[in-house]
């Protein structure tokens, strides 16, 4: 597919069965509600704040009382959670045409029911059989390569009828990303992205979802928003870059197309590394967050009042087996940290970090550990930063600047509002930190909050 395609690899780690390939519960009722939840009045908008995303294995399963721990913390502080409705811990929604498997998709939407958050489904990824490959649950393909394969156009219509078959199963989720990553819609004769096969998809799916209500609120184009060495010529832009690199103009130019031709969208969601495609971090791993600012507002500046998410966001490089191991979980977090801010700093409304949860063992960058035993589903650091950036700066807030003394601004990154102060520590050893005239001490990669 090209240099500008190998990012795609990065999220499809956990998409091969295990949980995903159940065929149990497959039955023609596909439109029928799933549940009894309270559904929501159209006055809901497009804002749903920070969250996280399910990956193959989640706290949906597990022990009784580690999934239990998991819905008591997530129960106090609810975070908006996206799950897919194929892959990432759900099995193949339609195996044959017009026949439906909903049995994990109910279970995940279930538990973010439980935990109170706001659910959020991307429409990714496709049957086999719209793709070109076999009709059945027990032929279906789950390596890397399938779930790389978007939809032939022929089968367009069939998307957007599943779609529509989701959201009127679900009648509580209002917000529905279109597809992922642009997978599969890359064009090798011009070595480009195919930006109009995807707006086509997109725009059918938009219909249909909205012709099952008029208030669910649609979004894409979920592009990875890759960028290069700023010394690399090819592709490079010469109009969106910065210490971080240049922003590859492939996908603006493919976003700047769907941007002009979509049938309409409720917010726009994009997708990135603070990296280069090299897994270059210019010109540091803290700098090189500043991607997110200038990104986000790029964005903001073609898209209007509509409110922008990041639907995936990454500061640490993957190694081989796409896992991100190498950083102590101190330093993790701070980067992370620091992508937050970099991305509300340019306006971004919502976020939503990757979860990584393995099914059993460590965790590196876990929410929670793995609840496959009783002890299981304990909060872990990135947690507690993401539910209390989640609970800080909501949809809604005024980002103020306070002061910080001219000795350490090389040294810390700071976010605040009217009532709360974040900073970062991006040193790897203590520091003396003076911020908005109060003084005290940060421990390395420290990350620490100040009531105002």
């Amino acid at each position: 597919m090209g240099a500008a395609a190998v990012a795609l690899v990065v999220t499809l780690v956990n998409t091969l069965p295990g949980d995903g390939g159940s065929t149990a519960g497959t039955s023609r009722d596909g439109d029928k509600v799933h549940g009894t939840p309270a559904v929501p009045s159209g006055d809901i908008g497009p804002d749903v704040g920070w969250g996280f995303t399910h990956t193959q294995y989640s706290a949906d399963r597990g022990s009784e009382a580690a999934v239990k721990r998991v819905e008591e913390r997530l129960a106090d502080q609810p975070l908006p959670q996206i799950q897919h409705i194929m892959g990432w811990g759900a099995g193949n929604p339609e195996p044959v045409k017009g026949r439906y498997d909903f049995e994990e998709m109910d279970r995940r939407i279930d538990f973010v029911r439980a935990t109170g958050g706001t659910p959020v489904v991307t429409l990714c990824c496709a049957p086999d059989w719209m793709k070109g490959g076999e009709s059945g649950a027990d032929s279906t393909d789950w390596s890397q390569a399938a779930l790389e394969t978007a939809p032939e156009p022929e089968h367009f219509e069939d998307y957007a009828a599943l779609a529509a078959t989701v959201a009127k199963r679900y009648p509580d989720v209002r917000h529905f990303i279109v597809w992922n990553e642009f997978k599969g819609f890359w064009n090798d004769s011009e070595a480009r992205w195919d930006y109009e096969g995807y707006t086509e998809l997109y725009n059918l799916v938009h219909k249909a979802l909205k012709k099952v209500d008029e208030d669910i609120m649609v979004g894409g184009p979920y592009l990875v928003m890759d960028s290069v060495d700023p010394r690399q010529k090819q592709d490079a832009s010469t109009s969106l870059k910065g210490a971080w690199g240049a922003m590859d103009q492939r996908v603006l130019d493919a976003f700047d197309y769907w941007n002009k031709n979509k049938a309409g969208a409720d917010f726009v969601v994009v997708d990135g590394s603070s990296y280069t495609k090299d897994d270059d971090l210019l010109p540091d791993e803290f700098a090189a967050t500043e991607k997110f600012t200038a990104v986000s507002q790029w964005v903001r500046e073609r898209s209007g009042d509509l409110p922008l998410w990041w639907a995936e966001y990454y500061v640490e490089p993957a190694d081989g087996d796409d896992n991100r191991h190498g950083w102590s979980e101190t330093r993790r977090v701070a980067v992370q940290a620091s992508g937050l801010i970099g991305m509300a700093k340019g306006g971004a409304t919502s976020g939503f970090y990757w979860n990584p949860e393995e099914k059993t063992g460590e965790c590196p960058g876990c929410l929670w550990t793995p609840t496959d035993k009783s002890d299981g589903g304990e909060s872990l650091p990135m947690f507690g930063l993401l539910s209390r950036f989640s609970r800080e700066f909501p949809p809604g807030t005024t980002y103020e600047t306070v002061s910080v003394a001219d000795d350490d601004k090389p040294n810390v990154r700071v976010l605040a509002d009217d009532k709360a102060v974040l900073v970062v520590n991006t040193l790897d050893r203590s520091i003396s930190a003076d911020i908005d005239g109060e003084k005290f001490e940060m421990g390395a990669y420290e990350v620490k909050w100040l009531k105002r």
